[in-house]
């Protein structure tokens, strides 16, 4: 097994033991989208683990390296990545900016925050990729300041087709920790969920704005 393989099922088995990620098809969650879902992530779970937020800063260290090489700076999407975007910056001993949803409408009136110069390079550490409009949106402010984005690295994503046309149109290169084929394997194969299961977490994935449960 490619030691990649290995990163994305052990971070499954940790986003599951530590309830990052929650499983329910038959009380599904509700999403700020309005959504039905009978998945949710938060990966800011990882960081009241001191041995988990370890692996998974040093994880998504690794990728980045691999990837992307060493960028100037470690840019973290607010506010879900700020945390996480600051261990990676600290364990890479690079500088770290994070950048908001938009910009405040006060003081500097800021929206990306921390020392950072048009043409330098940043890698941009987010959490969770849903459809990845807030991850994208980032990306446009960061270049909007002539500064060149190398990539974007995640923790987890579900796998949307359309996460993947928004980052493909918008030339953004993804690349993730763990994914939700990988969680549903490691769901199944630990217990969490019976096979039933998986065919109503495979079916909201293929149509996750129209999902209903049956």
């Amino acid at each position: 097994m490619h030691s990649n393989d290995n990163i994305k099922i052990t971070i499954a088995e940790n986003l599951l033991k530590i309830n990052a990620i929650k499983l329910s098809t038959k009380n599904p969650f509700r999403w700020a989208s309005g959504w039905n879902s009978p998945i949710y992530c938060d990966n800011r779970t990882i960081l009241s683990y001191p041995n988990i937020r370890s692996q998974v800063s040093k994880a998504l260290s690794n990728l980045l390296n691999e990837k992307f090489g060493k960028p100037d700076v470690i840019a973290g999407v607010a506010t879900g990545a700020i945390g996480i975007g600051m261990l990676v910056a600290n364990f890479l001993n690079l500088p770290f900016i994070y950048v908001r949803p938009e910009a405040k409408k006060h003081g500097r009136k800021n929206q990306i925050e921390g020392k950072v110069d048009s043409n330098q390079k940043v890698v941009v550490i987010e959490d969770l990729i849903s459809t990845g409009k807030s991850s994208i949106n980032a990306v446009e402010a960061l270049r909007n300041q002539n500064i060149e984005v190398l990539g974007m690295v995640a923790i987890f994503t579900y796998g949307f087709d359309i996460s993947y046309n928004n980052f493909k149109s918008q030339k953004i290169n993804l690349e993730t920790l763990s994914d939700y084929n990988t969680l549903i394997d490691v769901a199944l194969k630990n217990n969490y969920i019976s096979q039933d299961e998986v065919i109503e977490l495979e079916s909201w994935n293929e149509s996750p704005s129209t999902w209903i449960k049956n």
